[in-house]
């Protein structure tokens, strides 16, 4: 994940930079022997034939993987390099995980102490990894290339993919035919996983690829397509042939659709009265669910799901690995899990956790996660009437603090890197305008590929990350580059303005958030954003946002302000004997008489009261008072009902 305390890791990072042949190798541009139009086309063509693999297989395997892209030369989420996701087990090292980090506390509830987990699992060696983390080794050996040339040169890193599907179909005992259908066990092979359901669900989405075919402009610019081969019928009964493990499933709540097993988080009871991890719910019947949240973990899988298992640490609903997109449920959806560092949140959402790492600061995400991902988030949506737009699913970086002493501590993954826009589109909910030029909102979405602000802190304070995509867009207190960014007095009581950390949300729209427009002047748009007009870059050439169409609200008549919150807690008249009155108390922002924020729902004020192990005490709370969820800035926040008036902007 992206975090406030990412510099910890400088130091494992420097200690691992020898096994990586020096610093410079890991950033060297992937792209530098493919400066010709249509040169990344043919280095598939020439692999394909070289090994023997049906050149569509090749193309949809590593659509899967990357979308063809090369990242100039930065290593995935896992540690993989390349159009072919090479994993390179030493990039895959993690030092602290994702909920062990900084001062959130996971369960964000006042009425129990703080839940601020410790590492509890020590990070694993290289040799102690897994083969699905360490296939560059394998295909260097295959190839007779470097690895150092397999991370860099995209050439050598799609015939090092090439030669692991030929060795794959070799020790199958099947024949190099070139007919793609006979591939299928190979390409099964290739996802790494260790049980058949996620090995079958890998290569049906590879041979969806080849029968629906794809085309896209890759991040160097170059041109790739793959022809449409609506008849391939693939033997997918070469899966039972490779010994694989079968899943335990158990009582999992997933789509068909995808591969996912039951890996439960345990609700135990340990000294002086304490639990862990997660609390025994009866959703939706006590409460809706309203949200789903994505995280990434900053672990590897096998010490996430050491970690979840762990009745000291804490929890969520589902963890996706990021090589294949497999799924592990470890609650029941009906129960609560602590992650969001938000109770009313977390009392109202599912949880996602992404397998991801900080161990290069530009990882990215495979298209497998991707999509395994949103299959799982359409299932939920449908599951329980959950709208798909950013203010219901959110990015853990986009929930509130709960008052204003928890703003510091928040989290801030899944961060700038993530793919919003491509997400979505997976989700079948395209980011497209949807008013004309003088509409009264925009939905933030600029082209991720060319859209690359320069970031900070990646590695070292205040020193600029390497150059990558991303999905957010820098906010100014005026129309110009050089103005001050807009400050969020929640994160700086002091007034200072926000800065360009990749961890500093203060000043930050990412896509898919929607927002009034304050103001229109040129090349420039401002969006009402912390109680403040908020400037960014939206040139009509190349525009960062779209106009939409939406509700929005405002103080009613008359009020010149109104207070925001980070939590929808009901009046202190609703709680009934033996609960305590949990404090409706304000964030340090205001919402002012003229300013407009786009409306995400209506909610009312409930507090689910769950302090014990024994579930016979625990009780929601709920009130009369109402509240509107909205945009307020990075994160969203609530305000009364009562307070605002309503209207189509």
């Amino acid at each position: 994940m992206l975090r406030s305390t990412s510099l910890r890791r400088v130091a494992p990072v420097a200690l691992l930079l020898p096994l990586l042949s020096g610093a410079p190798t890991g950033w060297a541009p992937a792209t530098a022997d493919e400066p010709v139009a249509g040169s990344l086309q043919r280095q598939f063509a020439v692999a394909a034939d070289r090994h023997g693999v049906p050149e569509s297989v090749l193309l949809a395997v590593s659509y899967l993987q990357s979308r063809w892209d090369a990242h100039g030369g930065a290593p995935s989420v896992t540690g993989g390099y390349g159009p072919m996701h090479l994993t390179d087990a030493v990039t895959a090292l993690a030092e602290a995980p994702h909920h062990a980090d900084g001062s959130e506390d996971a369960r964000g509830d006042e009425a129990r102490p703080p839940r601020l987990a410790a590492e509890t699992v020590p990070p694993p060696v290289p040799a102690a990894l897994p083969p699905r983390l360490r296939t560059l080794e394998r295909a260097a050996e295959l190839s007779g290339r470097s690895a150092e040339e397999l991370r860099t040169s995209t050439a050598a890193n799609i015939e090092g993919g090439a030669a692991l599907l030929a060795a794959a179909q070799r020790e199958a005992g099947l024949p190099a035919s070139t007919d793609p259908a006979a591939w299928y066990g190979a390409v099964a092979r290739y996802s790494g996983a260790d049980d058949s359901a996620t090995a079958t669900a890998y290569a049906d989405d590879v041979f969806d690829v080849i029968r629906t075919g794809e085309s896209r402009t890759t991040d160097s610019g170059q041109r790739v397509a793959l022809a449409a081969d609506p008849a391939v019928a693939p033997a997918t009964g070469q899966v039972a042939a490779l010994g694989l493990r079968a899943p335990a499933r158990g009582p999992v709540e997933c789509p068909p659709s995808v591969a996912c097993e039951w890996i439960p988080a345990p609700y135990e009871e340990f000294g002086d009265g304490d639990y862990g991890n997660h609390d025994l719910g009866d959703r939706p019947g006590s409460q809706s669910v309203d949200y789903i949240v994505i995280h990434d973990t900053e672990a590897s899988w096998d010490t996430t799901l050491k970690l979840v298992q762990d009745p000291t640490y804490v929890s969520w609903q589902y963890s996706l690995r990021s090589s294949d997109g497999h799924i592990a449920q470890h609650l029941s959806l009906k129960d609560v899990g602590w992650h969001a560092g938000n109770w009313f949140v977390n009392a109202k959402s599912v949880g996602l956790e992404h397998e991801g790492f900080l161990t290069s600061p530009d990882s990215w995400y495979t298209e497998a996660m991707y999509r395994t991902s949103a299959r799982l988030v359409r299932y939920l949506a449908k599951r329980y009437g959950i709208p798909l737009d950013r203010q219901h699913v959110l990015g853990h970086d986009n929930v509130p603090g709960t008052v204003t002493s928890t703003i510091k501590g928040m989290h801030t993954d899944p961060g700038p890197y993530w793919d919003w826009a491509h997400y979505f589109r997976l989700l079948g909910r395209p980011i497209t305008p949807s008013a004309g030029p003088d509409a009264g909102v925009v939905t933030i979405r600029p082209d991720y590929a060319t859209h690359q602000p320069v970031y900070t802190g990646c590695v070292t304070a205040g020193e600029a990350c390497a150059p990558h995509g991303s999905g957010a867009v820098r906010l100014h207190t005026a129309p110009s580059a050089d103005a001050p960014l807009v400050q969020d007095i929640g994160l700086r009581p002091g007034g200072q303005a926000s800065t360009t950390g990749v961890n500093d949300t203060g000043a930050r729209a990412s896509t898919g958030q929607s927002f009034a427009v304050a103001e229109r002047r040129g090349d420039w748009t401002a969006i009402w954003y912390l109680g403040q007009r908020a400037w960014f870059h939206n040139p009509k050439q190349a525009p960062t946002a779209v106009n939409a169409r939406g509700m929005v609200l405002t103080p009613k008549e008359g009020v010149a302000s109104v207070p925001v919150y980070g939590r929808a807690y009901p009046e202190a008249s609703a709680y009934p004997a033996g609960v305590p009155v949990q404090s409706v108390s304000p964030l340090p922002y205001k919402l002012l008489a003229g300013q407009r924020y786009v409306v995400g729902g209506r909610t009312p004020g409930e507090y689910f009261f769950a302090p014990t192990f024994d579930v016979t005490g625990h009780t929601v709370v709920r009130g009369q008072e109402e509240y509107y969820e909205i945009q307020f800035g990075h994160r969203v926040a609530f305000v009364k009902a009562a307070d605002v008036q309503v209207s189509r902007a």
